[in-house]
């Protein structure tokens, strides 16, 4: 278990002050910090063929970039390079773990949890990022300069798949030690260069671009075969040239698009959906054959323990007044009454869920069946 130590800041502090404006470094944010994994056990997961993986080396100024999986390691030789894994949260759970503590973020916002490790000058370049990341320093050190936004730097690519900025001004220049947490906003340039072997955990945030928004609204419609509206002009006046598209024909455009985007009853049901799936591959394993609602009430009268798989995202949306909750888990959607607010919480808001919160469930057949449904689909398993 982590627990975040802010020192003089508090959350609310941090949330006022630094989030989505400006960098800090929390030393020691996590005291006597303890690597949930071994260097070893992030290169092994890099041999997975379902697991995103890659190495940036850097051997006098000639990037490379390889992606995984991966056989070997020993010809990227003692120096220069970084293997990144992403989604450790999905595989790992003592990993997963880290994420806990930065939860006060609410989980739809979460992404995934990347680590690297980097031998002595390995990192991937001064870079961009669109999104916020929390940087947590595991064993060894890593040099780290961090500037704010600046509209006059300039992207380029050393590698055709590798994106750097032009140099920066920093405004943190430090090196991070075992338990140092480095909060970075987005477009804040950055730079880490490993100085000894070292690992690295990056707890990225999701923050879909209206493009984003856009192309997965418009799927929610044609996947749902909702048209909506069409276009009318019943007041229109005689063109006076018919090759013109006019501010009016326009403006008559952007309500009809607007007028979709806005409804109330539309929206959250697209948007659980889509910001509730996983980006990256989970690892499920469905129980076979599929368990009964009976066995599962036995188990919990037993006292068994019910874990969530790692890097399922779930959460859920009601309205002011309204007598049903939207649950959503990994892209599905759940309509349950107002009253399982508390049922609805448990499965949104905790990984874990013991014997004595699993009792719930044995007190209503809609509420065993949920959970069925949720276990026989690998979200939830038995632990003890």
């Amino acid at each position: 278990m982590y627990t975040l130590n802010w020192g003089e800041l508090s959350v609310s502090d941090f949330l006022q002050h630094y989030w989505q404006q400006k960098p800090v470094l929390i030393k020691a944010g996590f005291k006597q910090f303890v690597d949930p994994l071994t260097a070893d056990e992030v290169a092994g997961l890099a041999l997975e063929d379902e697991i995103d993986s890659r190495i940036v080396s850097n051997l006098n100024d000639d990037w490379q970039l390889h992606s995984g999986p991966f056989t070997e390691f020993d010809s990227f030789g003692e120096k220069n390079w970084t293997l990144l894994v992403q989604a450790v949260d999905h595989w790992h759970a003592e990993a997963a773990e880290l994420l806990n503590p930065f939860r006060f973020i609410p989980n739809w916002r979460i992404d995934d949890l990347m680590v690297s490790f980097s031998t002595p000058g390995g990192g991937v370049g001064p870079h961009l990022d669109q999104y916020d990341v929390f940087i947590i320093q595991g064993q060894g050190k890593r040099h780290w300069r961090v500037g704010m936004p600046d509209a006059s730097l300039q992207q380029h690519c050393p590698h055709p798949r590798l994106l750097q900025v032009t140099p920066f001004t920093d405004c943190i220049d430090v090196i991070t030690e075992p338990g140092d947490i480095l909060y970075i906003p987005p477009n804040c340039p950055h730079e880490g260069t490993s100085v000894e072997n070292s690992l690295n955990y990056s707890v990225g945030f999701r923050a879909p671009s209206q493009k984003d928004l856009i192309n997965g609204f418009a799927d929610h419609l044609l996947d749902q075969n909702l048209s909506g509206q069409r276009f009318s002009d019943k007041n229109r006046q005689a063109a006076e040239s018919i090759g013109a598209i006019t501010s009016a024909d326009l403006q008559q455009v952007k309500q009809l698009v607007s007028a979709m985007a806005n409804d109330d009853a539309l929206l959250p049901h697209w948007f659980g959906e889509m910001i509730s799936q996983a980006k990256h591959e989970l690892d499920i394993n469905q129980p076979d054959p599929h368990y009964t609602s009976e066995e599962i009430a036995e188990y919990i009268e037993e006292g068994s323990v019910l874990t969530r798989v790692g890097g399922l995202r779930s959460c859920y949306y009601q309205a002011d007044n309204n007598n049903e909750i939207l649950l959503f888990i990994n892209g599905d959607k759940v309509v349950v009454p107002a009253t399982e607010l508390a049922t609805v919480k448990l499965l949104t808001d905790q990984d874990k869920l013991s014997a004595a919160d699993n009792l719930i469930f044995c007190q209503s057949e809609s509420r065993l069946q949920l959970l069925t449904q949720l276990i026989n689909q690998g979200y939830w398993y038995f632990t003890e």
